[in-house]
């Protein structure tokens, strides 16, 4: 098992109380859900060192739709090939599915009902008995209907059931040397569409593609928010105060994307970035 440089006290016996929690699950075989994310990623992590001690099954699901970005993709096949864990890839339809498309508050719900409904299925044929995701401690503060359906598909949480928090998450990723310790939050495509702005594939691809200019500029932290007001259209970029001037020298670029997609314009919130600012109440 890999080890780390000396950890503070509390958080060793977290991350011993996590191995612990993932044993037995892993003795009856577990499936991860497994996003590319800081969360999903260390939890695969985790229970990867734990099969390397004390054996069992271990395989790593993630789903593919027009919600999950292609950068998304490409970090999780890296953080795969450096693991060397089992691992496939699944087609999910919730972009298809009314309930989903209409992005009211249950959006959430229904994503994660399709994902855990694929997990599921994958169990079924693979004898695997366990499926886990990386919901966290940090987590329960937050509104999280992804979170029901987990609970109504007996999904565990073995991150929550620890106690580790996300501070706790990244630490124990950097003291381990993995990659993505640092990578900012990363929520699906769809999260970018103000709640009740329909979902289609176009307005997702519309999102990443312009998401990607700012990416390419040299941005880490920033989401493109997709607004239907009336007859106008526009995305609102939303990107750390410290990188504003970044984003304003990619004005043209920016200018351009959007009004070739057929938005009327292209805005910069002076507010900045923040968590859950694709909700009305925000």
């Amino acid at each position: 098992m890999q080890t780390a440089q000396a950890l503070p006290a509390d958080l060793a016996t977290r991350y011993s109380s996590l191995l612990a929690l993932l044993r037995p699950l892993l003795s009856e075989g577990l499936i991860v859900a497994f996003s590319g994310g800081v969360d999903s990623a260390f939890l695969l992590w985790a229970a990867e060192q734990a099969r390397r001690e004390g054996g069992g099954r271990l395989l790593a699901l993630t789903t593919v739709s027009a919600s999950f970005a292609a950068v998304e993709r490409e970090d999780a096949s890296k953080f795969i090939e450096m693991l060397g864990v089992e691992h496939r890839w699944a087609d999910s339809g919730e972009v298809s599915n009314p309930d989903y498309a209409r992005n009211d508050g249950l959006r959430c719900y229904h994503c994660k009902t399709e994902l855990f409904r694929i997990c599921r299925d994958v169990a079924g044929k693979t004898g695997l008995r366990h499926v886990a995701y990386g919901y966290n401690a940090s987590d329960r503060t937050d509104v999280r209907p992804g979170h029901r359906a987990a609970a109504e598909n007996e999904i565990l949480s073995p991150l929550n059931d620890a106690g580790l928090v996300k501070d706790d998450i990244r630490a124990l990723m950097q003291a381990f040397g993995l990659p993505l310790a640092d990578k900012p939050a990363s929520p699906c495509l769809s999260s970018r569409l103000m709640q009740g702005v329909a979902v289609t594939p176009r307005k997702l691809r519309d999102v990443e593609e312009i998401e990607a200019i700012l990416r390419l500029g040299g941005l880490r932290v920033f989401r493109v928010r997709l607004h239907e007001e009336g007859d106008f259209r526009f995305p609102r970029l939303e990107v750390a105060p410290g990188e504003m001037e970044a984003a304003v020298a990619l004005r043209e670029k920016l200018v351009e994307a959007a009004q070739a997609r057929g938005y009327r314009w292209a805005t910069l919130d002076l507010a900045g970035y923040r968590l859950g600012g694709a909700s009305p109440r925000r």
